[in-house]
């Protein structure tokens, strides 16, 4: 299927945080390179993210998905949930409500929509595997939800390619320029539009040495889960205060200059 219109929802998984970033200081994101793929060879292709960092399902259903009604898309994704699930107060359900009601508003429009189950944070991270039950549950919820409205699932669970860590950067939680190429491959297979090739691990490299690996997590501590506990006992997001990048249609080429 040729589409064009493509919309991105969501968080910063989407809004493409740690990716290459423009002139204009906006990261690129996988998203951005699904939407280049799609613009070949159809020079009538249109693009918009409407995601903004910190997000919740929500704040995604009544901020988002509204303003992806009105532009009119006939592809859409939505990829949000890890924020909700690092909550202190996890509400799988409200989440879950909030994901159904987002996916089959625009599945009522006509559009194909696009969703994702996370993978398993607990294959790299004793801290984030704090919350892999939430995710096992959320993951489930979000399986019901798109066999209910007819739509598609990018599944990263169990996906060992993501134990890699050229895929990540380093705050551990957001996707490396690497990992945003890697996902913009797994949603063009998820769209049919390319093999499943972006499962197969790369080869393992050397891993560095133990006190190298205590060193980096002491700078992980002082740079990054800090600075994020201190958000969360003051009640602010990482998002507040933002927008999002595209907000209206763009052709590929009015796109943020990538470095």
């Amino acid at each position: 299927m040729t589409y064009q219109r493509f919309i991105a929802l969501g968080d910063s998984f989407t809004e493409g945080l740690n990716d290459t970033v423009g002139p204009s200081g906006q990261h690129r994101g996988w998203a951005d390179r699904v939407a280049q793929q799609l613009a070949i060879a159809n020079p009538e292709f249109r693009y918009a993210n409407l995601a903004v960092r910190g997000r919740l399902v929500d704040q995604v259903l009544h901020e988002q998905v509204p303003q992806a009604l009105r532009l009119q898309p006939d592809l859409v994704s939505i990829g949000a949930g890890i924020n909700d699930a690092m909550r202190r107060h996890f509400d799988l359900e409200a989440a879950a409500d909030c994901l159904g009601e987002s996916v089959a508003a625009l599945r009522d429009s006509g559009a194909e929509v696009v969703v994702f189950a996370f993978g398993d944070p607990s294959r790299r991270s004793r801290v984030m595997g704090s919350i892999s039950d939430r995710l096992v549950a959320y993951r489930e919820a979000t399986l019901a939800i798109a066999a209910e409205n007819d739509a598609r699932v990018v599944d990263f669970w169990g996906a060992a390619v993501f134990d890699n860590d050229e895929f990540w950067s380093s705050d551990r939680l957001h996707l490396s320029p690497a990992g945003h190429q890697l996902v913009a491959r797994a949603f063009l297979h998820g769209i049919d539009l390319a093999d499943d090739s972006w499962r197969t691990p790369p080869a393992a490299g050397p891993r560095a040495p133990w006190v190298h690996r205590r060193l980096d997590d002491v700078r992980w501590c002082a740079d990054f889960a800090g600075p994020w506990l201190n958000r969360r006992l003051r009640g602010r997001s990482s998002g507040d205060g933002m927008t999002a990048k595209y907000p209206q249609w763009m052709t590929v080429a009015e796109l943020d200059p990538q470095v």
